[in-house]
């Protein structure tokens, strides 16, 4: 059985792929070129003058060998460049050299000197995990843009860099597409737009052809990231805005050749900037749907101020009061007095790219008077294994799981075989309350079809949320709601109070079989799990309903059981 299973599930995901991938992969493997270490080209000489002050992440420097990625402190000395007990997200993000471009960068330049140099005599060419498209694409980009803000780099880098896009030139990421794609023809146009000569002239035109084909296909109309994870639509944000900045760096238009690249980007970054807007809590940071952290992408509000510095203003506001669709992503954000609602009544994503996708169908989150109070549960890891599965399931959101199973069928690191999709959408406003209908098959393949319908009702003061499996008979089904760290839950006859600052701040109430308290964790970000409270329901009949009721907030009783 538990072989079928396996070969089920490969085929569910492999009839997704498009065959560009599946030879891709095939090429990855089977394809080693050779390092071209050819002198480089000469240098374009772009006005680094006209290069705008970036958004920047939180430096990861904390010596001049030590670093600090995914909450986790490492020293270059004692684990090296690419050592195999270093889990392989920490060594990708050694090899980007990210701390070039974080706050407090200039500061920093005596040791990012050495370490450029360093990483050059240590890493030969060809070898190793910092010659893996990834990282050589956000490398080849971090030199740049340093380069750019004024340093100078050593001629030995200015070598390197023209090796490393050569070999990029070899090994672009056509086995994955989606967001890796785009960094490698990000990464082509830098080193095309930093380099002159034939040479540098055909790294543009390649990185421009497939930037041409994957804005369109990448982007969506309402200017989500098709991904559909708040965290890598940020990221999106940033490489549109970078290469933005620099085509503001050109000394001429280059014969009209990157003036496709710049419509593109001038056409699509307003209501990227405007998606963005909506899908971050009230707190300033994003929602947390499918893979997103805090952390990687630097904070919305300094993505937005990097836009302004380039003249790019968000097109949508999602502070204002009302409902917004993000039709073609599959989101709804809902302000109501001091409360704002994050509706996921969307696909898992592109379906040939679901490796960020969770089983988070029709799950939600819920801020109140700018506080989080209902979180999805969020990554810590991306290393294959029990947690990033289970990160990934639906019983780390707010919905509904049936039998103990997904939603969507997650499974290794970032596969994805069978697949949930909504239907039934339906939007309606009262005198300022909204109600939401959708439904999801994404347990049709269990006995008897069963389908999750859920209505969310939401007014300035409580939300109500119903759950209904159909047909319910032989399943077990539980709705899940999991609560920021902040917030403490303790019982109050048949109510469940939450306490923050040591006063009660709402009330939940369920019309189901039982309701139970699970202490579990919340992992906002990289490394990282803070203990949670989580509301377990059991569906009666295959129904419940939750009331959560926030109009205590301002004047809650005190509560002493906690502080």
């Amino acid at each position: 059985m538990a072989i079928l299973r396996m070969l089920a599930l490969y085929a569910h995901t492999i009839r997704h792929m498009k065959p560009r991938q599946i030879s891709g992969r095939i090429g990855m493997r089977i394809i080693r070129p050779r390092a071209d270490v050819s002198p480089a080209p000469g240098l374009r000489g772009l006005n680094g003058g006209a290069w705008r002050e970036p958004a920047r992440l939180a430096p990861s420097m904390t010596g001049p060998v030590r670093f600090r990625f995914l909450n986790e402190i490492r020293d270059l000395d004692e684990s090296g460049w690419d050592d195999p007990q270093t889990p392989l997200l920490w060594r990708y993000n050694l090899h980007y050299f990210d701390d070039l471009a974080a706050r407090g960068a200039r500061a920093r330049k005596a040791w990012h000197v050495p370490l450029i140099l360093r990483w050059i005599a240590q890493n030969p060419p060809g070898q190793g995990t910092g010659w893996d498209p990834y990282p050589t694409s956000l490398r080849i980009v971090n030199w740049i843009r340093w380069a750019l803000e004024g340093n100078e780099l050593p001629a030995e880098a200015i070598h390197s860099l023209a090796v490393q896009t050569r070999w990029l030139m070899r090994r672009l990421e056509w086995h994955l597409l989606g967001n890796h794609l785009f960094a490698n023809a990000k990464a082509l146009v830098f080193a095309g737009l930093f380099f002159a000569g034939d040479e540098a002239e055909r790294w543009l035109r390649r990185g421009l052809s497939i930037l041409g084909r994957e804005i369109p296909e990448q982007i969506l109309p309402d200017g989500g990231h098709f991904e559909l994870s708040p965290m890598y639509h940020a990221i999106a944000c940033m490489d549109m805005l970078d290469l933005l900045n620099i085509l503001h760096c050109l000394p001429e238009d280059q014969g009209g050749l990157t003036a496709p690249l710049r419509k593109a980007i001038e056409e699509r970054l307003p209501s990227m900037l405007g998606w963005l807007s909506v899908m971050s809590h009230p707190d300033g940071e994003i929602a947390f749907f499918n893979d997103t952290a805090i952390g990687i992408a630097p904070a919305p509000g300094d993505i937005h101020a990097y836009g302004q510095r380039l003249g790019m203003m968000a097109d949508k506001n999602g502070g204002t009061p009302g409902l917004t669709h993000l039709r073609d992503s599959g989101y709804i954000r809902i302000n109501a007095g001091p409360a704002s609602l994050f509706l996921d009544v969307a696909r898992v994503g592109a379906d040939y790219i679901p490796g960020h996708a969770h089983a988070d169908t029709l799950s939600c989150e819920l801020s109140v008077h700018g506080r989080r109070l209902l979180v999805n549960g969020g990554i810590s890891t991306y290393a294959a294994g029990h947690e990033r599965v289970k990160q990934r399931g639906t019983a780390m959101h707010n919905t509904v799981v049936v039998d103990g199973e997904d939603s969507s069928e997650v499974w290794s690191a970032f596969r994805l075989a069978r697949r949930a999709r909504p239907f039934g959408l339906r939007i309606a406003e009262n005198g300022g309350d909204y109600i939401v209908r959708c439904r999801h098959d994404g347990y049709g393949r269990l006995c008897g079809k069963p389908v999750h319908e859920r209505v969310w009702r939401f007014a300035a003061q409580e939300l109500v949320v119903e759950d209904r499996i159909v047909p319910a008979h032989g399943h077990t089904c539980l709705a899940r709601w999991r609560f920021h760290p902040a917030i403490h839950l303790q019982r109050e006859d048949s109510a469940w109070l939450a306490v923050a600052g040591g006063r009660c701040r709402a009330k939940i109430t369920f019309d189901a079989s039982f309701s139970r308290l699970r202490q579990e964790g919340w992992h906002p970000g990289f490394g990282m799990v803070e203990p949670c409270s989580v509301l377990e329901a059991g569906l009666m009949q295959g129904a419940s309903v939750m009331r959560l009721d926030w109009s205590m907030w301002g004047e809650g009783k005190k509560c002493t059981s906690f502080s």
